[in-house]
This record gives C-alpha cells, structure tokens and sequence, in this order.
C-alpha cells in the first residue's frame, strides 16, 4: 500500500475521533443507545464502501487487471510502510472500538465488531493490489495490518485500557529539497511521498514506567522508530527525470522522547475533549535522543 492509502485513512481517523472521545475507565457504558450504533454503522460503512469505490474506479482504473499474484516487500523503504499499515489498522480499530462501546454495545461485542476493523478495512485494499499492475498482494501488508489492529484489542483485553499509545509525526526530511521533486516539491506534497520525514511512536504513560506517581499523569515517554537516506524502496535511484540524485546512506534511527497523554489532561469542555482526542494520534515535538545504524548518538531540543 503506498503511503497515500494509508495516510489518507490517518486524516479520516483523526477526524472521526474528535467526534467519538473515549468512555473512561470507571464509568460503566450506558444502555445501547440505537442512535448513535446507528450512526456508527452507518459512517463506517459509508467510509468503507467510499474507500472501496475510490480504489476500484479511480486508483486503479489506469492499470491493467492481471491474474492474482504476490509482491514481497516487507524489506521496503526500511520498513516504514509496514509501521506505517499498522498505525493506519490502529486508528480505524481503536475508533470503532471506541464508538461501539460509547453506543453501550459489550466489551467482547466492540472487541469483534470493532477492534479487528482496521484489519477488515485494509484487507481490500491488499487484495486490489494482487489484482493489478504494477502491484502485488503483500503478507507483509497484511501482518503489519494485523498487529495494529491486535495492539488495540490486547491492550483491551489485559488492561482494559490503552496504556500504550501508537502515534505519528511528521517533518519534511532534508534530502527532499535536493531530490528534484521525487520526494514532493513542498510539504503538503512531501507529507505523501517522503518516508523519510515519518516517525512512529508507542508512548506509555511516564508514572506507571518509573512506577511511581512522580509527574503529572498526562507525562509519558515515548520511543520511536524513523529512516532516512531513502530515495527508493530497496535501493537508492541515480537519476530522476534526468536529473542526478545525491549519494544517501539509508539508516534507521531509534528514538528516546517525551510525550503527552491529552485525554489525561481534565477539562470539562466537550469541545477540548474532542480536540484532545483526535491529538492522541499524534507525537508532538519535545527532546529527543536518537541512535542510527551508523552508531551515531544525536540530541534535538525538538524533534518532529
């Protein structure tokens, strides 16, 4: 799947999750309320059928229906993809989840119907891929889809809670302003092809780490995990449109930061708790540490 599929459904988890805040931990889900399962059904089968239409007449209608056949490439651009299919199944699982159980369907029910959407959601678009040119039915794809939607449900299941959160951030990676437009030729546009500039994140809540109620508890910490140097899948192109590209290094880069927690932070507004929902998707800059596989040990005073 390439990084606009699921950055596209990123934008439509963080949408839909300012209208859906999670139902606390200690209070019990109220009554089936049929108007808003109602809704839920009906939006997410809307999206779904939307996502559906979209791939089937407008992402591929160029390309040649070919027999069914397979791609590996759980190698690619360092794995980023792979987290990046993870954290899209996280999203979609975690806001079904959410929804069903806000709606007072049971935990096991929300669990089923709810927690294995990202899963559901995305196997269509695997399925597509083996379908046409150019492409190819990834297990890769599919087992990264998997976890995401397992991270949720686990959590659940153990916990009763997500006490570790999966997020994202962004920033346009310094190699793309010397790549000729293979990477984006601005920001918005880099946020789609620039794997290099994404971070993925599992940020759990500082307190229970240290095991001690020592910080306020909207502070986590968080590691991440990122890449650069790529201007290829597999491998690094020469040239493109006729233009030479610069020599990168590919390495990945694992990190060490801060993190906030925003549905920790009490307010009694509806309208921030939505806001604050929808940010819990996303790592905000803070410190950060960072060691690559070139053995190199870095510091930012904001990493985004």
């Amino acid at each position: 799947m390439s990084i606009r599929h699921y950055l596209t459904i990123v934008l439509t988890i963080i949408c839909i999750t300012a209208t859906c805040q999670p139902l606390p931990n200690s209070v019990k889900p109220p009554p089936v309320n049929r108007k808003m399962l109602t809704a839920a059904i009906v939006t997410e089968s809307t999206v779904y059928a939307t996502g559906m239409a979209y791939l089937q007449f407008v992402w591929y209608k160029d390309h040649q229906r070919v027999p069914f056949e397979f791609y590996d490439d759980h190698k690619g651009y360092l794995q980023i993809d792979k987290l990046g299919h993870a954290f899209a199944a996280y999203g979609e699982s975690y806001v079904a989840y959410q929804w069903l159980r806000k709606a007072g369907v049971s935990k096991n029910k929300a669990l089923i119907y709810g927690g294995t959407m990202g899963l559901v959601m995305q196997a269509p678009i695997e399925i597509f891929d083996g379908l046409y040119e150019g492409w190819g039915f990834s297990w890769s794809d599919i087992i990264a889809n998997t976890a995401g939607s397992a991270l949720l449900i686990g959590q659940e299941l153990l916990f009763d809670e997500q006490i570790v959160r999966y997020k994202i951030s962004f920033s346009r990676s310094e190699m793309a302003r010397n790549a000729y437009g293979y990477l984006g030729n601005n920001a918005l546009d880099g946020f789609f092809y620039d794997y290099n500039g994404h971070s993925f994140w599992l940020s759990a809540n500082a307190n229970r780490l240290f095991m001690h109620d020592i910080l306020p508890p909207w502070i986590n910490i968080a590691v991440g995990y990122s890449a650069s140097g790529m201007l290829g899948e597999f491998e690094n192109r020469t040239f493109y449109q006729g233009h030479k590209l610069p020599h990168y290094d590919r390495t990945r880069e694992y990190l060490l930061s801060l993190d906030i927690d925003w549905e920790k932070i009490p307010t009694h507004s509806r309208f921030l708790k939505a806001i604050f929902s929808g940010l819990n998707f996303v790592k905000l800059p803070f410190p950060t540490l960072e060691v690559n596989s070139q053995g190199k040990f870095k510091g930012y005073w904001l990493y985004f």
